[in-house]
């Protein structure tokens, strides 16, 4: 169970690490990077932020790959906005849950087509 300080922790970094991707990374080569979620370990010494990339398949590659080569530069921007007692090592991972649910309300829509009503 999250704590409420580990709340407003993550929602800060989440905030945080959002503004600094959306001033590092150029939208035309990276296509459109949000970050969905974050995840602290319990000391705060890792977060785990969950990002999804919209674009082409090239753009999300490319998205990927720069954010893992400004990881630095982005932990940096997060070190100087938020006060802790340490700097959580950033890990970025994919997340695809919104592509997972577009595809399950498609299939819940077809399901729905498919069935005659009595």
């Amino acid at each position: 169970m999250a704590t409420h300080r580990n709340e407003r922790v993550r929602e800060l970094l989440k905030r945080v690490i959002g503004e600094a991707v959306r001033r590092e990374l150029p939208v035309g080569e990276a296509g459109i990077i949000t970050v969905n979620d974050v995840e602290l370990s319990g000391d705060f010494r890792i977060a785990k932020v969950f990002i999804s990339v919209l674009g082409n398949p090239k753009q999300q590659k490319t998205g990927l790959a720069m954010l893992k080569k400004s990881r630095h530069l982005i932990q940096s921007h997060v070190a100087k906005e938020v006060i802790l007692k340490y700097i959580p090592r950033i890990m970025f991972i994919v997340d695809d849950s919104v592509e997972r649910g577009n595809r399950i309300l498609a299939l819940i829509e077809d399901l729905e087509r498919s069935t005659p009503e009595s």
